[in-house]
This record gives C-alpha cells, sequence and structure tokens, in this order.
C-alpha cells in the first residue's frame, strides 16, 4: 500500500469498515419475498441510509421502486462549481444456496485465513462499505472534491428491474457527470481491473403439460407422452456436442481481443473437477465475454426421495441466457422462447414467459475518467497498471443509465475477484482488496475533479 495520507486514513477505518460490513451481512437482504421476508431488505435499507445521514448526506430516501422493493438515495453536496459522481452499488443479495455447505453461517461475517466470510460480502454489500470508505478517508483529508449522490440497489440480484424503471420515470434523479458503479472487480487477486463490458441478460420460465394427470408408469408408460422427458429433450437442444449454447438465430461466434482468461487458471477459479473437460469452443475469454450462455438454473418435477412409479403430466424449468454487447437482449428472448417452442417433442404443449431482462453494456475506456481511474488504481497497487477486462455477468441499471445520461462516463469497479466466489457457497471479500479499493476510489475522486 502507498505511503499516502489517504491510505493512512482507510487503513485506520478498516476496523470499523469490518464492524459495519459485520452488521449488514448480517441482514437477510434477499429480494424474493417468498423465501425471506421483506422486513430483511428493509431493515437493511434502512441501515444504508442511516449510514449515508451519518456521512452528512442530503435528501436522504427510500424509494418505493415498481417491482416491490426500496433503493437508498442520498446526495451530498461537493464544492461550487465541482462535477458530480454518482456511486453506486445495491444491498440485495443471493440467496445461501444450501446453507449447510457453508464453512461458516452464511450471515454472519466469520474471518477466516485472512479473508472475511459472509453472503454479500463482496457482492454488493462489500461495495457499499467500499463508497463509505472512500468518502471518510476524503473528508479526513481536505473534504469530498466531488458532489456525491449514491445509489444502493434492493433487488439487482433478482434482476426484476425496479430501479431501472424508478430512474426511468425520474430521468434526472441520478443525472450525474460520471458514475462509479461498485459491482464489478478485479480479474485476479491484488490486479487493478476495470471492467469494460458486461452481458446481458434474459430469464425464460417454460412449462411442458403432455397429460391431465400423472399416470402409472407400469400401466401407461411407453406409449403416454412423458412431460418430464419432453422437458429434458427441449433443454438437451440449448446445447451443442461441445456444450456451446446454441439458440436458433443467436450468434454464438463472437471473439474478444483484450486480456485473456488462461484455462488453467479458469479450471482453478470455477473449481473444475479433474478429468472434467470445459464446455465450449474458442478461448476461455471468448465463452464467457463475448458470446451468449445458456444455463438452467432451476427444474420443477418430482425429487429423487419420495418419487413415485409416474409418467409426469407437467414440468418446468427456468433458464438463464447471458449475451454479449451487441446483442439486443429483448431480441434474443424472443429467438429463446421460439426456440424452447420449436424444440418441444410430441406436441406436447408448451407455454414460456418472460420473468427478467437486462441489457448488455460496453464502457468507453478512452475516457477522461478512465485516464484518472487508471492513474488512481496504480497508485493505489503500488505501481502495478491497470487491466480491462468483461465480466460474464449483468448489471442491468449500467444500459438505463448510460441511456438517460449519454454523456456520463460510467466505470466499473469492485471487490469481486476470482477468490470471492460470489453466488456460489463461501462468498468472501479479501479486507486488503476493500482497503485497495477504497484508497484507489477516493484517489480518483481527487484526480477527477481536478482533471488530472
Amino acid at each position: 500500500m502507498p505511503s499516502h495520507p489517504i491510505a493512512e486514513t482507510v487503513a485506520s477505518l478498516m476496523p470499523r469498515a469490518k464492524a459495519e460490513l459485520t452488521e449488514l451481512v448480517a441482514f437477510k437482504s434477499v429480494a424474493d419475498f417468498e423465501q425471506y421476508p421483506k422486513s430483511e431488505s428493509e431493515a437493511a435499507a434502512n441501515w444504508v441510509a442511516d449510514a449515508l445521514r451519518a456521512e452528512g448526506f442530503q435528501d436522504v430516501a427510500l424509494l418505493d421502486t415498481p417491482d416491490g422493493t426500496q433503493s437508498v438515495y442520498g446526495y451530498l453536496p461537493g464544492p461550487e462549481g465541482a462535477p458530480t459522481v454518482l456511486l453506486y452499488a445495491h444491498y440485495d443479495v443471493q440467496p445461501p444456496l444450501d446453507e449447510g455447505a457453508w464453512a461458516t453461517p452464511p450471515f454472519e461475517l466469520t474471518e477466516r485465513d485472512g479473508r472475511w466470510y459472509g453472503r454479500g460480502s463482496a457482492d454488493c454489500k462489500g461495495g457499499v462499505i467500499m463508497h463509505l470508505l472512500a468518502l471518510r478517508a476524503l473528508k479526513a483529508n481536505g473534504g469530498v472534491p466531488v458532489s456525491v449522490k449514491f445509489i444502493a440497489e434492493g433487488s439487482e440480484e433478482q434482476g426484476t428491474g425496479g430501479l431501472e424503471r424508478y430512474a426511468e420515470q425520474h430521468p434526472d434523479l441520478l443525472r450525474a457527470d460520471t458514475i462509479v458503479v461498485g459491482d464489478a472487480g478485479n480479474f485476479r487477486l491484488g490486479l487493478p481491473t476495470v471492467t469494460a463490458t458486461l452481458r446481458g441478460m434474459t430469464l425464460v420460465r417454460v412449462q411442458i403439460d403432455t397429460l391431465e394427470g400423472n399416470l402409472h408408469s407400469g400401466m401407461f408408460g411407453g406409449a403416454a407422452p412423458d412431460a418430464l422427458a419432453a422437458l429434458v429433450r427441449v433443454l438437451d437442444s440449448l446445447r451443442a456436442e461441445d456444450g456451446s449454447t446454441t439458440v436458433d438465430g443467436l450468434d454464438g461466434d463472437g471473439v474478444w481481443e483484450g486480456l485473456q482468461y488462461e484455462e488453467a487458471d479458469f479450471r482453478e477459479d470455477a473449481k473444475v473437477l479433474d478429468g472434467v473437460e470445459l464446455i465450449g469452443a474458442g478461448s476461455v475469454a471468448d465463452r464467457i465475454w463475448a458470446r451468449p450462455a445458456v444455463t438452467v438454473l432451476g427444474i420443477d418435477c418430482p425429487p429423487v426421495v419420495g418419487a413415485t412409479p409416474s409418467v409426469h403430466a407437467g414440468a418446468r424449468a427456468l433458464i438463464s441466457l447471458r449475451v454479449p454487447p451487441g446483442v439486443d437482449a429483448a431480441a434474443a428472448t424472443k429467438l429463446l422462447r421460439a426456440h424452447l417452442e420449436a424444440h418441444t417433442p410430441w406436441g406436447a404443449r408448451v407455454t414460456t414467459e418472460q420473468v427478467g431482462q437486462g441489457q448488455p453494456f460496453r464502457a468507453d475506456t478512452g475516457s477522461p475518467a478512465y485516464a484518472a481511474m487508471a492513474a488512481a488504481l496504480s497508485e493505489a497497487y503500488d505501481g502495478k497498471e491497470m487491466q480491462a477486462s468483461g465480466m460474464g455477468g449483468s448489471i442491468p441499471l449500467c444500459n438505463t443509465l448510460a441511456a438517460l445520461y449519454p454523456e456520463s462516463e460510467i466505470l466499473l469497479i469492485g471487490l469481486s475477484e476470482p477468490q470471492a466466489q460470489i453466488h456460489a457457497v463461501n462468498e468472501s471479500v479479501s479486507p486488503e482488496e476493500l482497503e485497495r479499493m477504497s484508497v484507489a476510489e477516493a484517489l480518483f475522486l481527487q484526480r477527477y475533479a481536478a482533471g488530472s
């Protein structure tokens, strides 16, 4: 870490940061209120709002967005004539999946082997803390040199678009000269990275029905059409023999020209079992940043335990399709739904429903704000040069903001390096990464305000 007053201040604030992240992780703020109480998300939103008020933010508000969740907004005025920077993070989290598979409870921040474990520690409650640390360091070293708008989303992980719709309905609320999205991360632990592209996403639910009710497989099996078997065939049609995504009419030949992802590194990061092949064709970077990728997120069918000898009358699945920049997510949704319907066998009845969507995003990494960020990251990371990578995940709000504010510069940084294992069991954040990225963000705001 560089010897700099900002860095020294952030270092002194790290015990407080850990205590605050502990409090924030404790909220089970999964924005699926069939799984977790809405009160947990509301409590997390109020925690963020209280933190903003404590830092002197004005107009702090809980925004009731159209999807039934709350986003937290606040405004911190800067010096007269200073540019305005929007800082974004989200306080909602993914479900913890199998809580029994966690080494420590998912909603209790736990230090182990130099990392802090807990759901949302990196994605993206840690991003909320990162923004707060940067602002506190600036306040302790001459003041915040820009006007700051802060927005913490409450449903980013669900892809239900609440904040996107709210922003479209209130187009001046989030307007800023530069937008710093704190929901990405470094390509490798300790390697300063900005994210240049995001894949978009669509979620489609497919239901297949063949019979009025389940039938005894001994009496009817062999002639009665099994809806679960039909669904398996439909899902299999979404992949080629090598595992490449195959949706009729959707281009799958994109090429990534920038920073490459070595296959051995990917296998280690993804924890691929020995002897199991990677799927798809082209480089790893092509596959995860420049090409579409389909994933079956869930299937409704009887579990093995308690299963009966039945031919199934109905079955359904939830399918995610990630699409790279240059592909319209709405058009991809239509292609996916048409593919599912066209590949349903035996004349089975099929219905499809779109349940979420977000457009892909490409940043302008040649902008002045990126130059300031490159210098800030290099200083925070002891002279290492900033890298630009893609990210296979989606942040749907980015495209909404780009459309609303085409003159704004949008930068994507964050804490989600491979060891963080976001969305998986045992998610964690590196406290050193949190410290360095907070320093980098503070230095960036200073450089950006000074025009350097």
